[in-house]
């Protein structure tokens, strides 16, 4: 069963035909149909400890369980699946009773987290169609066809027709280890397409996230998005404006630091999104020529430090995505007659604030994104102990690797990066060569303050002393 298992992760599509056979696979969107054991790959042992746990202590009460979305459709792709979900007909409440580690969340949807020290268990109830008689404490919607909410409980069929693409309307039974597809999600699989389940502008406009959604699943998996579903995208994108700042900062994060963060840019741009979630980056980037390229080697780095495993922040990317409207403003600011490093933070608390309407972006963010850019201007000044100081500020490494790119994408003359590589990497006797070379280089070296003449103090006159 191993060895079986193994040679379908190294080729899922071929054995998905095999399985399914050929002229299913070209039939287009099946039946609902449901896989035994025997006629799917996969298994028990690809789920954590954590989620089995819910799964059984939820069928030990009597209760339908089943995992389903991304975990199923990840594992089906020969990906190691990390998030697993689950979908019940227990509603919160009995959820809750059953997992004292638990707690519902949300109002739109209200779910419940089941907590297994740091790995969160999500867990949904089966959603059903909203009827006529259902309040609007259990479902809503406004005038422009957004759920505000959809707390309606219904069947496993049901939910699954609710959910946004065929490719997650998968459930894996833990009574008899079945896997379920009612929406034609393994032939999609098989095809590498994202379709949405039922009418995309409808779907899009219950919740306009679902277009961020297809372009991330596009991006991390490299499925080809199916026509219709992307035909309505761009027309549609303004309607991204309705979703709450915080709740597209959490969208954000999915978007750029899946390890696809570069291409997931592109298709962001080529779909008209990008300037729905960065308007004034995006308006930047025809005027500045370096805008674009600094954001595509801030993305590319940033991605190959995910593939590498090693560390990664939002605020650096972040900085990279608005440095170019920071600038912009800062050189307006200059002309009108403000010195530099006012005009610097005034720009950048004017971007800030206009960011915030479109996009909430936590302190614990943004207060490192301005260290970065505040250090662009210490950066150059090199001299006496300045070097020292700016090397030992908690976010110089940050903002030298900012620098770099800044250098690279063409907005400043090679030549202070290699300074400062150098300067790391020297010692005692060699930094103070480095340093003594600042005055005759005169690249990005900050012109010498004058010196305030002192005044001295007049001397109290002494009384005129007398012949006597």
């Amino acid at each position: 069963m191993i060895k079986g298992f193994t040679r379908f992760l190294q080729s899922p599509g071929e054995h998905l035909k095999s399985l399914f056979g050929a002229q299913e696979a070209a039939a287009g969107p099946p039946m609902p149909r449901v896989l035994t054991r025997d006629e799917h790959p996969v298994s028990r042992r690809q789920f954590s400890e954590a989620s089995l746990k819910v799964l059984y202590r939820l069928h030990n009460a009597g209760y339908e369980a089943y995992l389903v979305g991304g975990c199923l459709r990840d594992s089906l792709l020969g990906i190691a699946p990390k998030d697993f979900d689950v979908a019940t007909d227990a509603t919160p409440e009995q959820v809750k009773q059953l997992f004292r580690n638990s707690r519902i969340i949300g109002r739109r949807f209200r779910i419940v987290h089941v907590r297994f020290g740091r790995e969160v268990i999500e867990v949904t109830t089966f959603r059903g169609k909203p009827r006529d008689d259902h309040g609007e404490h259990v479902a809503s919607q406004s005038d422009d066809g957004l759920l505000l909410r959809d707390n309606v409980w219904g069947n496993i069929e049901e939910d699954a027709l609710r959910r946004d693409f065929t490719v997650n309307a998968l459930y894996y039974s833990i009574a008899d280890f079945s896997l379920h597809d009612f929406a034609g999600g393994v032939d999609d699989i098989e095809s590498r397409t994202l379709r949405l389940i039922g009418d995309p502008e409808t779907r899009y406009r219950e919740d306009p996230v679902r277009m961020l959604r297809a372009i991330r699943f596009a991006a991390k998996l490299d499925f080809d998005i199916a026509p219709d579903t992307e035909a309505p995208i761009a027309e549609m994108a303004p309607l991204l404006l309705q979703i709450p700042p915080a709740r597209l900062f959490d969208e954000i994060l999915k978007l750029f630091l899946s390890g696809e963060g570069l291409t997931t840019f592109r298709l962001l741009r080529d779909y008209g999104l990008f300037a729905m979630l960065f308007p004034e980056a995006d308006e930047c980037m025809a005027e500045l020529p370096w805008a674009e390229p600094l954001i595509e080697q801030a993305l590319e780095s940033t991605d190959r430090r995910i593939r590498e495993d090693r560390p990664v922040t939002p605020a650096f990317l972040l900085a990279a995505f608005m440095w170019g409207p920071v600038q912009l403003r800062q050189c307006d600011l200059e002309a009108d007659g403000m010195p530099p490093v006012p005009a610097l933070q005034t720009a950048a608390q004017q971007v800030i604030s206009r960011e915030l309407q479109h996009v909430s972006l936590p302190k614990r963010f943004s207060m490192p994104m301005r260290d970065i850019w505040d250090l662009q201007q210490r950066l150059p000044l090199r001299r006496g102990k300045r070097a020292f100081q700016t090397r030992d500020h908690p976010r110089f490494r940050a903002a030298y690797d900012f620098l770099l790119l800044r250098e690279a994408a063409g907005e400043l003359e090679p030549g202070l990066g290699d300074w400062w590589t150098a300067f790391q990497e020297a010692d005692e006797h060699e930094q103070r060569r480095l340093l003594g070379k600042v005055g005759a280089d005169p690249a990005g070296t900050a012109a010498p303050r004058k010196r305030r003449r002192r005044r001295r103090k007049p001397r109290p006159q002494q009384p005129p002393q007398s012949d006597e």
